[in-house]
């Protein structure tokens, strides 16, 4: 099942990983493996590709770290599969995304001696690329009735789904809420009126892409392979520098 319907289906260039991703949670489908176990498995991948960067093997650094963004895609995929939307998976998928992108990051200034404000820098601004293209992606799968896990504000506790423990998706999303809410009031201050466009257009929606997670994972991984470790961190930081073209197209022309 897709996340929007039919008709609003865009060209995600971040969701390269979905084919693969399908494919996994298809032979998990009818297994004791649960999306949770999954989006564990693309922890490890993510920790694994961390150790094999640290010790110079690029290749295959580059490897697990495009396995992450694959098992990224399948552990929705799984939910789908088997019916069971999760918000404590759903908290624990971001949760994973933020604090792989941190050690991402701190790895590439470990490896390249570059300056420690320079890299949190580049963190904050992976963060703000990436929430600006869910808040855009959220706002367009509520605007047409597509998938309803992801909220566009997660500022209330939400009504744990069948099978769910309220107590574990209260913590969960304490977490996800202290870990994102900065994030998030930045994004939605620099475009508050962004949920009341009309569904937003495929052309705009395949832009945004570019700051989707598993693109951004995809150019560190091209980077690794061609031995650019050291622009990793830099060309991040000028990356941000899309968010305002992003808003001023949705404000200017699609407002």
């Amino acid at each position: 099942m897709a996340k929007l319907p039919k008709e609003y289906q865009f060209i995600d260039l971040s969701d390269y990983g979905r084919p693969a991703g399908q494919w996994i949670a298809h032979k998990f489908q009818h297994t004791n493996f649960t999306p949770i176990d999954v989006t564990t498995m693309f922890i490890i991948s993510g920790f694994t590709a961390i150790g094999l960067l640290l010790n110079g093997y690029l290749f295959s650094s580059a490897f697990f770290i495009i396995l992450k963004s694959i098992l990224d895609a399948a552990d929705g995929e799984l939910s789908r599969l088997k019916k069971q939307p999760s918000y404590v998976g759903r908290y624990y998928d971001s949760i994973a995304d933020l604090i792989l992108n941190f050690c991402f990051l701190l790895t590439f200034w470990h490896i390249t001696n570059t300056s420690i404000i320079l890299m949190l820098i580049a963190f904050l601004g992976i963060q703000l690329q990436g929430t600006l293209y869910n808040y855009y992606y959220v706002i367009l799968r509520n605007s047409v009735q597509g998938d309803s896990t992801s909220r566009v504000f997660e500022n209330t506790r939400p009504k744990a789904f069948k099978g769910e423990n309220q107590k574990t998706v209260n913590l969960f999303h304490k977490i996800y809420t202290v870990l994102y809410v900065c994030f998030d009031k930045i994004i939605y201050i620099i475009d508050k009126n962004a949920s009341y466009s009309k569904p937003f257009p495929k052309w705009f929606m395949t832009l945004i892409s570019l700051y989707g997670l598993g693109f951004q994972l995809l150019l560190m991984a091209i980077m690794i392979v061609f031995e650019l470790e050291r622009f990793v961190i830099p060309f991040f930081i000028g990356y941000t520098a899309l968010i305002l073209v992003f808003v001023f197209i949705r404000k200017v022309i699609l407002n």
